[in-house]
């Protein structure tokens, strides 16, 4: 999962939001460095990257990508899932996205004094570029993609992945509505083990088909 799925599952709290967020930028034991809310929002997105990488489904959807961008594709599958998550927000979600979103980055910005130091260079451009209301758009979603595999070695051999995206999508989607019905259930089943923890998720309701 991408940054939108991380700050969903993370609860209305703001330590726990933030961890949701940092838990692609610090490494190691954070226990210690952040206050013990943002210690344990960054542990859960550990647990959710777990947990994704494991799934059935996500290991499905992965395996629909050529092989010229297998190594490639779980960076592919999770930001497709910010990407369903946004389409089907309704769904999951009694919060309106947009307002949610807004939120996020105001969260992110009041507290930019304690963010490590590539989030908040750049901070400013995620937000001026909307990064995490752009996920709904596919096109978008491309760009990502093609922004993410050019800081890799050898990573134009993943550009254009979008095309790929595209001619498995309606796949793509069913596997994601397989999974994150599960993921919710394994992070709820996380707060009931860690009663100290703030609620998770925000405005659940899981109005599937």
């Amino acid at each position: 999962m991408n940054y939108l799925a991380h700050l969903f599952l993370a609860g209305d709290g703001d330590n726990a939001r933030l961890g949701s967020v940092l838990g692609d930028f610090v490494k190691g034991d954070p226990a210690g460095r952040f206050d013990a809310g943002i210690c344990e929002g960054i542990l859960l997105h550990r647990r959710i990257d777990r947990y994704t990488d494991a799934h059935p489904s996500t290991g499905q959807s992965r395996k629909r990508f050529s092989q010229r961008r297998r190594r490639f594709s779980g960076v592919i599958v999770d930001v497709c899932g910010d990407h369903f998550l946004s389409r089907h927000w309704h769904r999951f979600s009694r919060r309106d996205r947009t307002s949610f979103i807004e939120d996020a980055y105001d969260l992110l910005r009041r507290h930019r004094g304690i963010l490590p130091a590539r989030l908040n260079r750049i901070l400013p451009m995620m937000i001026e570029e909307d990064w995490l209301g752009s996920y709904l758009h596919l096109d978008r979603v491309g760009v990502t993609l093609d922004r993410i595999a050019g800081r890799l070695s050898n990573g134009g051999r993943f550009k254009g992945a979008i095309r790929e995206v595209e001619e498995h999508y309606g796949r793509l989607e069913a596997d994601f509505l397989r999974f994150f019905p599960d993921l919710v259930e394994f992070v709820c089943g996380a707060d009931r083990q860690n009663p100290g923890s703030e609620p998770t998720p925000i405005g659940l309701r899981l109005e599937l088909p």
